[in-house]
């Protein structure tokens, strides 16, 4: 039986840089880009009928900004994973994006074959983030006042879905591993983010990772490919 294909959706206003992209997807094994767009609103109009596994999508666009464009493509298509693709290191565009509902964050310089390991590991559950990027979230979190301790005020079994959530599992895998359904998975996510009083997959990880002095950087560092 063949493997499904991982499709992929480019919201980028520079020409050479969305082509380029879109060719590296279509020649790489197993994915395919099924659409590219030069404006955010332009993919919120045509991306609902598509309903991309991955959409990669720029901050600085014209017209409405990436950040306005992934909080209205996850009300349209909660199920398509956003990752943020830039040039910007500004720490609230990073959480403004992820707080909007964007699964990872990663610069432009990032190396082709990182990138494509990144677009599938989203695609797996996972939350990738350049290494420049998930430091900046440590920072961030470590800055953050010492709030009451919300981690300790998760029940064994919160705990355990948020470790499994921190190791890139998915749901439904979440579901099957601990023998419960997949509502039930999603019951203990949601109250998982409301007692660490966070709104996103990548929030919650990185904050347990932090508190536990385990994060790790995601791909992106050395040299670039040219985009």
């Amino acid at each position: 039986m063949p493997v499904p294909l991982i499709t992929v959706a480019i919201v980028e206003d520079d020409d050479r840089v969305r082509t380029t992209l879109a060719n590296l997807i279509d020649r790489t094994a197993g994915f395919r880009c099924v659409s590219h767009h030069g404006s955010a609103e332009e993919a919120i109009r045509i991306l609902p009928a598509i309903k991309p596994d991955v959409v990669l999508m720029d901050i600085k666009l014209p017209g409405m900004n990436g950040v306005e464009g992934v909080r209205q493509l996850k009300v349209l298509i909660p199920e398509t994973q956003i990752v943020m693709l830039t040039v910007y290191q500004d720490n609230d565009l990073i959480f403004d994006a992820l707080a909007a509902g964007a699964t990872g964050y990663l610069l432009k310089r990032t190396r082709h074959p990182q990138l494509i390991d990144s677009i599938r590991d989203v695609h797996g559950g996972g939350s990738p983030m350049s290494s420049e990027i998930a430091r900046k979230a440590v920072q961030w979190f470590r800055r953050r006042p010492p709030a009451s301790p919300a981690d300790d005020a998760l029940t064994p079994r919160e705990r355990e879905v948020l470790d499994l959530l921190a190791k890139g599992h998915r749901y439904r895998e979440i579901a099957v591993a601990l023998g419960v359904s997949y509502d039930t998975i999603h019951s203990h996510v949601r109250k998982v983010y409301e007692k660490l009083q966070v709104h996103t997959r990548t929030q919650a990880v990185t904050l347990h990772l932090t508190r536990r002095g385990l994060t790790r950087g995601g791909s992106g560092s050395g040299d670039p490919d040219p985009l």
